[in-house]
Parts: structure tokens; sequence; C-alpha cells
């Protein structure tokens, strides 16, 4: 069965967002194993108007067999644009779903990405919550670049069901799709700051302030040089409200 078929995928200015509800995530695992290579990409408003562009990241997110959104301006902007309205979530808590239907199935995960302390740490935790999945590896982000092939091949061996990337691999969420021809059937999935989450260094938004779409408050308290994203969030509302005049 294409992993697709059954899957609702919408258009947000020109950007493919997948419908996928909660009850979904045990059965798309089960879809997922059909010997292919599976990315998801879990999608920010930022990464949606970096992927209206051409280019590499553009052809990542139109190749990926699932694209989330993570941000309420993309569901919203469907809900404006008269789409049917895609399904939100928090990375963490789709990770952690998504973790525990693998465990449902006996599968496996290589953790790869973020320092070496929180990746260890990590790995401790995720093996005390899901005792039934197994961890087949971890290394840490930021390694020298001649040990790539080695990782990559250390990857192939352990042939996981799942791969989590997290920061400091080259290229952040396109190291994926420029070594997936390298690897062996699996899902595959880049998050930034997972592994410090899971290792308890970094704490995730709330949920009231998630449901609220307030976490982009958080993300520039860390990093206030990015403030100048306010515009890009102007501009897509700009470019919303022409696609429905368009329509009309």
């Amino acid at each position: 069965m294409d992993s697709q078929a059954s899957l609702n995928r919408v258009s947000v200015l020109g950007v493919p967002v997948d419908i996928l509800p909660p009850e979904g995530i045990e059965d798309l695992v089960a879809r997922f194993a059909d010997g292919k290579n599976h990315q998801i990409v879990l999608l920010s408003l930022w990464d949606l108007m970096r992927a209206r562009g051409s280019g590499e990241f553009r052809t990542m997110i139109a190749g990926a067999s699932l694209v989330l959104p993570i941000s309420l301006s993309i569901v919203r902007g469907a809900r404006f644009l008269h789409r049917a309205e895609p399904v939100r979530y928090m990375p963490f808590d789709f990770v952690v779903k998504l973790l525990a239907a693998l465990e449902q199935r006996g599968k496996s995960v290589y953790l790869l990405g973020g320092s070496r302390t929180s990746v260890q740490k990590a790995e401790g935790n995720l093996k005390s919550t899901f005792p039934g999945l197994r961890v087949v590896g971890r290394y840490a982000g930021r390694y020298p670049k001649h040990m790539e092939g080695a990782i990559i091949e250390a990857v192939k061996k352990a042939t996981p069901s799942l791969l989590l990337v997290g920061a400091g691999v080259p290229g952040r969420e396109k190291w994926i799709p420029r070594n997936l021809a390298r690897f062996n059937s699996g899902i595959y999935l880049w998050c930034s700051d997972l592994f410090e989450v899971f290792a308890e260094r970094r704490s995730k938004p709330s949920r009231l302030i998630f449901k609220k779409g307030l976490e982009w408050l958080l993300f520039i308290l860390r990093k206030p040089w990015k403030l100048y994203r306010i515009f890009i969030y102007i501009w897509y509302n700009v470019l919303l409200l022409i696609a429905r005049l368009r329509k009309l």
C-alpha cells in the first residue's frame, strides 16, 4: 500500500501538509514498515515559508512521506483557505506517541545528535520509559567530518526502525534526505532539541502555551536576534489573503 494513499494531504500556499489524527499513528508505523525509507517532517511556519522557495529544502518537503504542522499559523492558514484542517502536534508529544507505537510492535530506535551528555542521558530515559523499545545505538552530534561514513555504516548495521536525528548533524534536517539512499528501510525524523528535552536539560513549552500558539515567545527569549521572523509571519498572512482572493 502506498503510505500516502490513506493520508489526506492538503496544500497551504503550495506546500504539502498531511492530516494525521492521533489515533492513526499506530497504523502509520505498520504502513511505514514496507521496506522503504520514510522521512517525517515536523513543519513550522518558518519551514513552510522556506519550502515555498526553490532548492533542496523544497525538494525535501515534497519528498517526505509525512509532513505534520507544529505551528498554529499553519492550521489557521489551512482553515482560512477552506482546506481540510490538519492536526497540529507538539514535537515532543508526537515523538513520544511514535515511540510508544514502535514499542508495541517490538521495534527499535537509533539516536544521532545532541551533545554526548544529552544523548547518553536521553538513551537512559528512553530505556526506562519504553522498556519494550530497543535502543540499538547512539552517537552525539558535532562529530568530525571524517567520522560520518563510519556513523552511517553503524546505523545501517543496526537497522533501526526509527532513526531520531537531533542538533549537531551537518545540514540539520537536510542531513536525512542527503543520506537517505545510503540507509536500509525505516522511519527518519529530525527534531532540533529533542535529546535535550529527553535528557531533561531543556524544558518543553507547557501545553497551554502551545495550544495558544505562543511557544514562539520562548524561542525569541532564547534567541532574541531572531525577532525578525515577525516580518515573515506578516508576509505569510499577506500571502494567505492574496491566495484566498484569487479563489474568489
